[in-house]
């Protein structure tokens, strides 16, 4: 059977590093199995969802290059739903309910009191025709429940915790469907995964209880139910995941210099005791993705963790993929030269001008060596290793060596105490430019 998986996000809002570490995980399921990946916009609630959104979560996954093979959208699907709704609705798996919010709570209020589970005593299955007829007249619109059969059993081996068990007796028949007539998340889910083949869903460990009603869903369907697996929830490097790594998008990721590669490299491999490798592209973390891999611990994400994943990958960038983001009339050379000294593309930029536009800057102590720098770097042949001949000329005509041979030339060639190497930096700058900036550095 071909390996089927989804990612059903809702557009009432920006995907953030929780929603991305789930779709790439389905990503990375499908691939290794050599599936489909789908996604599936849930935007049954038309109140919040907002087309704005949709595109947002294409582009997202787009530039994280999550490709799917096809995508669906719920709120073009509420034919089928009516449909499946109707043929449970005839075999007695569904009911209608009109208590209110104010009730129901009541009800568990004196449910816990008693030291009992707080779940739905089914009093509307004692409701007669008559009495929904009176309901109606009084201008009364039911809301609907799925039926638990409690004589069913509700297991499932999932694949990240293992043998799972429920007692349907020890549930509330889930509310599907509102008194409006609009969709809740239970059932719409289950018949989508139903009509689209999806094989395996992997989800957080906060739907197990879903999981455990929607099992029935599928029975009650009669369709096979998917292998599931519930990954442990993502916390901060500290414990919760704070509000703002909570809501991080995209978008602000992007906007902070992080490279999509580095986001892949770490929330592939986060939840596992397997190290986090930035060498590795999403072909080699599906090929070793593996659900037993994951604990049941929570996953803890750690910001600093990705800049540094980010770093790694960057100096490690080749320039054909980065150039359309350099400055203009940063050639490669310069590329290479700079690219172990940021942590971000955002950073090239202002290097870049400080390095090919420098402030002059030398000391006036240091005028008499400047300008004999300046002498020495136009009398020797410029060819491989310049800076080394430079270096080592001067150290002998001059006696000074460590900081106080390389520092001056430093600030005199790039306006800067620290930087790329400057080996790298002097062919770069080129012979007639570099005695300029000597020269007028010694004040001449």
């Amino acid at each position: 059977m071909t390996t089927v998986t989804r990612f059903a996000p809702s557009p009432t809002g920006k995907l953030h590093i929780g929603n991305i570490r789930t779709a790439l995980h389905n990503w990375l399921l499908a691939k290794k199995a050599g599936g489909r990946f789908l996604l599936r916009i849930d935007d049954t609630d038309a109140a919040r969802s907002l087309e704005e959104h949709v595109v947002s979560i294409r582009a997202d996954l787009a530039w994280l290059g999550l490709d799917y093979a096809r995508e669906e959208r719920q709120s073009a699907r509420f034919a089928l739903y009516e449909r499946e709704f109707e043929r449970l609705r005839a075999e007695g798996r569904v009911y209608r309910c009109y208590e209110t919010a104010q009730e129901l709570d009541l009800k568990r209020k004196v449910l816990l009191g008693r030291g009992l589970p707080p779940i739905y005593d089914r009093s509307a299955l004692a409701l007669t025709e008559a009495d929904h007829a009176a309901r109606a007249e009084a201008g009364e619109a039911p809301h609907w429940r799925f039926l638990l059969n409690h004589d069913e059993a509700i297991t499932w081996v999932d694949g990240i915790r293992g043998p799972q068990n429920f007692s349907a007796a020890q549930m509330s028949d889930p509310v599907i469907r509102r008194a409006d007539g609009s969709w809740l998340y239970m059932l719409p889910s289950v018949i989508d995964d139903i009509d689209m083949g999806v094989t395996q869903i992997l989800r957080g460990e906060d739907h197990v209880s879903n999981t455990a009603t929607q099992v029935q869903m599928f029975t009650a369907l009669n369709a096979p139910v998917p292998a599931f697996a519930h990954e442990a929830l993502l916390v901060g490097a500290e414990g919760k995941l704070s509000k703002r790594l909570g809501a991080m998008g995209m978008a602000e990721l992007r906007e902070s210099g992080i490279e999509p590669e580095a986001i892949i490299a770490l929330l592939g491999r986060l939840g596992t005791s397997d190290p986090v490798d930035p060498a590795l592209d999403a072909a080699a973390l599906a090929a070793s993705f593996d659900l037993s891999r994951f604990g049941r611990a929570p996953a803890r994400f750690d910001d600093a963790e990705l800049e540094r994943v980010n770093t790694a990958i960057l100096h490690h960038m080749p320039f054909a993929k980065v150039a359309p983001r350099l400055p203009a009339g940063m050639t490669e050379g310069w590329w290479e030269a700079i690219r172990p000294n940021v942590r971000s593309v955002i950073e090239v930029a202002a290097i870049w001008e400080r390095l090919s536009h420098p402030t002059p800057f030398g000391a006036s102590e240091d005028a008499e060596y400047l300008a004999a720098a300046a002498g020495t770097l136009a009398a020797l042949p410029w060819e491989g290793g310049i800076w080394k001949a430079l270096t080592a000329a001067l150290k002998e005509a001059t006696g000074r060596k460590g900081k106080e041979l390389f520092q001056p030339l430093r600030l005199a060639l790039t306006g800067e105490p620290h930087g790329p190497e400057m080996a790298a930096l002097l062919p770069l700058i080129g012979r007639e430019e570099a005695i300029r900036r000597l020269a007028l550095a010694a004040g001449q």
